[in-house]
């Protein structure tokens, strides 16, 4: 359960203690991706991607200390590292390593461990990083890359560990750097989107995995094997007698070749479904798309996109939903698309798992970029619509064939008529992407799409492949392009942003329980909402909580890969302490219909009746909940 207003706790003040190096390995192996994390951002973005994961896990593997250690009182973080030295300890070393391996190489000092490339962990023949973000991602890892080690750390260390400037100088200082103050205030430099450092874009620890040069790779290995037979030559001819040289034997021709593979790269081979297949087929996926656009027999833009896509180089900017593997085709794959949007050409091909979208400037092709996602199982709803491009902060879609409309509408505003989108093609009129958007968050534009079956609502998170909104509760989900829906959707729409590069298929929202105030002004809602992902697993799930009146939800508890307000398990429990207008704090706990009594326990103890739970409460008390259900099972707060 988390709580609304609540100060944090102050960090503990005594005497600096001394680190077991048991304590302190402990807190690396609990906090080890955190402090991964850490390392990865510190570090210089000019070492590239690949080093920087290399680095930041060689750095922190390092982080242990000898011996006892004393470490001075470094200001706690959340639950589960306040007061906590060791945690203390092995952050500070980690800063202290990642801040000298931004030091350039001198030749007037030997150079520090930190500043050379990593011995372990050694990976030969891959390059790894972590998945692509979004524009704002990139646009925050632009930023931080114009800011020295010490500024970088000090933005680092007020937005992922949430210290104040006082206290972020204390850490700076016992990390060796000479100007703490100074580095603040050019970090001050950098908007403070502190919410992004927590994104997959800057997770050293979910990683993706590429080649390296395979040519460059191809002409070395060819090289040491010219180098090893002309050794063995020498050899044979001075340990052999007469002619020398015996038979081939088993030994394969040399350069043999796939026919599969060489077929998956031969644009004649790319399968094209019928105009009309979606009309006859019992299938309404991405296999009966037609292929469109004005480049469908523009065979040497669509080998470039199949060779890209086999063997992407260096330079190619490539994402993956997670959960979506990124190797190239086993086959000839679907064209979908192939036509130029706003300033690119751009490919859409489809393998019956993934979408792969291969984008290339219309003036040649440096900066080419490659995307995947997942797309097995995807239902009418779900083949509704795929990104074709951005620009600008706008989208543009490529609809299914069965889309007859298209319109956009602000979530945030239920009453407001959708604004209608022109539709040429297949491919929508540009719209304002809200999950791009910086700022605060004063509407959220989504996608209305019509066909024959009703309507539907896509909301853009940033990925290749828009998810859909739906509403209802355990009886049954429908679209949220219905008043009801929209009216439930509305107070929820900026916590999409939370689900943002997450491989998202939809999103829904179930309004799971009304509770009138103690101070008698009015009635608050409590809703869940689920999202699921094309993977199955890495669902999230947040409970929020609406005062009457209010135009935001505020989120009173989250978790992941829960069957929790769910098909699976239509329950869900919350709680979330609540300050009235006269001043008095209360605990306010809400579960479903099905809830026959709450009990909480812990900082606080109460029971009540039903599905819903008021008790008076001190500012910052916390309280593990507790329900059970009318069959006589048993409900969990979530988070």
């Amino acid at each position: 359960m988390q709580s609304q207003d609540v100060a944090p706790r102050p960090a503990p003040a005594s005497a600096d203690p001394a680190v077991d190096v048991e304590q302190a390995e402990a807190a690396l192996v609990e906090h080890y991706p955190r402090l991964v994390r850490l390392a990865y951002l510190v570090l210089p973005p000019s070492l590239g991607r690949n080093r920087r994961v290399v680095t930041a896990h060689a750095l922190t593997q390092r982080a242990l200390p000898r011996g006892r250690t004393a470490t001075p009182v470094i200001p706690g973080q959340a639950t589960g590292r306040d007061g906590d030295p060791g945690y203390a300890l092995v952050r500070l070393r980690v800063l202290r390593t990642a801040l000298e391996a931004g030091t350039p190489l001198s030749f007037r000092a030997l150079p520090k461990r930190a500043q050379l490339p990593p011995l372990l962990p050694l990976v030969r023949g891959l390059r790894l990083f972590p998945h692509s973000g979004g524009a704002d991602e990139l646009a925050l890892d632009q930023s931080l890359s114009t800011l020295s080690g010490p500024a970088r750390a000090g933005y680092v260390l007020r937005g992922l560990e949430g210290l104040t400037d006082a206290e972020v100088r204390r850490v700076l200082d016992a990390a060796g750097v000479q100007d703490s103050a100074a580095a603040l205030r050019e970090a001050d430099t950098v908007p403070a989107q502190y919410a992004l450092l927590g994104s997959p874009e800057f997770d050293p620890c979910a990683l993706q995995a590429r080649p390296t040069d395979l040519m460059r790779r191809r002409q070395h290995t060819k090289a040491a094997l010219a180098a090893a037979a002309a050794l063995a030559v020498c050899g044979a001819l001075i340990l052999l007698p007469g002619d020398g040289w015996g038979p081939d034997g088993a030994a394969a021709p040399p350069y043999a070749q796939n026919p599969a593979a060489q077929a998956a790269l031969d644009p004649a081979q790319l399968t094209r479904a019928a105009p009309t297949a979606w009309e006859r087929s019992a299938r309404t996926d991405f296999s009966v798309w037609p292929a469109r656009g004005e480049l469908t027999k523009d065979s040497g833009l669509l080998r470039r996109a199949l060779a890209v896509w086999a063997r992407p180089g260096e330079r190619v900017q490539v994402s993956a939903t997670p959960g979506t593997p990124s190797g190239g085709p086993s086959g000839p794959p679907q064209l979908l698309y192939a036509g130029t949007v706003d300033s690119a050409r751009v490919v859409i091909l489809y393998d019956g798992l993934r979408i792969v979208r291969y984008a290339e400037p219309k003036d040649g092709t440096q900066g080419a970029a490659l995307d995947f996602a997942r797309v097995d199982g995807a239902d009418r709803t779900g083949a509704s619509a795929l990104v074709l491009g951005r620009a600008d902060g706008n989208v543009r879609y490529l609809t299914a064939p069965w889309v007859k409309k298209a319109a956009v509408r602000d979530l945030m505003k239920p009453s407001a008529a959708a604004t209608g989108l022109a539709l040429t093609g297949g491919v929508a009129a540009p719209l304002a992407s809200s999950a791009l958007a910086t700022g605060a968050c004063t509407q959220w534009n989504v996608l209305q799409l019509t066909d024959g079956t009703g309507s539907h609502l896509l909301t853009d998170l940033g990925e290749l492949l828009p998810a859909s909104l739906t509403a209802g509760g355990p009886e049954g989900t429908s679209s949220a392009s219905g008043a009801s829906a929209l009216r439930t959707w509305s107070p929820l729409a900026c916590s999409l942003a939370e689900m943002r590069s997450a491989g998202v298929r939809s999103v829904n929202a179930w309004a799971y329980a009304r509770q009138s105030l103690p101070d008698g002004s009015g009635a608050a809602r409590w809703v869940c909402t689920r999202a699921e992902t094309w993977r199955g697993d890495g669902t999230r799930v947040l409970a929020q909580f609406l005062q009457p009146g209010g135009t935001y939800a505020a989120v009173a508890a989250k978790a992941e890969d829960v069957p929790a307000c769910g098909p699976r398990d239509p329950q869900v429990l919350a709680g979330v302490l609540w300050k009235s207008e006269g001043g008095h704090w209360y605990l306010l706990a809400a579960g479903g219909e099905d809830t026959a009594s709450i009990a909480a326990t812990g900082g606080l103890h109460a029971t009540a009746r039903g599905n819903v739970l008021i008790a008076a409460a001190k500012q910052g008390a916390r309280a593990e909940l507790k329900g059970t259900l009318t069959n006589g099972g048993s409900v969990a707060g979530l988070g």
